[in-house]
């Protein structure tokens, strides 16, 4: 699988946003680097995940606000400051979506479904898309988070950790769990 740039930095650009991060820690006024930097990613995470653009607005400007008046309690980890960013951002999703009762959505491409497929070692057919996304929203939250961040997001399991706060072999572990439970899914498909 290939890895997605976007969530990848070397250690010199962690250590270049680990400056950014200590002087927004200083004056709140020095944030804005950061909300260019990862507005985007953000909402598209965020809208990814439901169907309502104004309301995927609306929960992004309420992660970065928390984001800002919490500055002070980030603790570097070794991963982009994203991660601690995409965390308050599934928890402020799962708290719409307990709130609001809304149901979530799953936006995913054929590319998507494809990884997908290969990771359960299945061949990839195309009248399958339909069944393979049903399958992937009858997963359980947490469930779904992973595979959209392994497979839709590109994510190594090391952010996925961090971003979940879990361990890397607990995501690794999880994440086999879901293939294996997709496995079983797919192979009734074609019976």
């Amino acid at each position: 699988m290939a890895i997605n740039p976007h969530y990848h930095h070397t250690s010199e650009q962690l250590n270049e946003e680990l400056m950014i991060i200590e002087a927004a820690k200083q004056n709140p006024e020095r944030f804005g680097p950061l909300y260019d930097k990862y507005y985007k990613q953000i909402f598209n995470y965020v809208y990814q995940r439901m169907d309502c653009k104004d309301t995927a607005f609306d929960l992004t400007g309420q992660v970065f606000l928390k984001a800002l008046t919490n500055i002070n309690s980030y603790q570097f980890k070794g991963v982009p400051f994203a991660s601690w960013l995409y965390r308050i951002a599934h928890n402020e999703l799962m708290q719409m979506f307990r709130t609001l009762k809304d149901k979530r959505a799953v936006n995913a491409d054929i590319g998507d479904l494809r990884f997908i497929c290969e990771e359960n070692e299945e061949p990839f057919f195309e009248e399958y898309i339909p069944a393979i996304k049903q399958l992937i929203l009858e997963l359980n939250s947490d469930d779904l988070q992973m595979v959209e961040m392994r497979f839709f997001e590109k994510r190594p399991f090391k952010e996925i950790a961090e971003i979940l706060d879990i361990t890397e072999v607990n995501a690794k572990v999880r994440m086999y769990r879901i293939i294996e439970k997709l496995k079983k899914s797919l192979s009734k498909l074609k019976l």
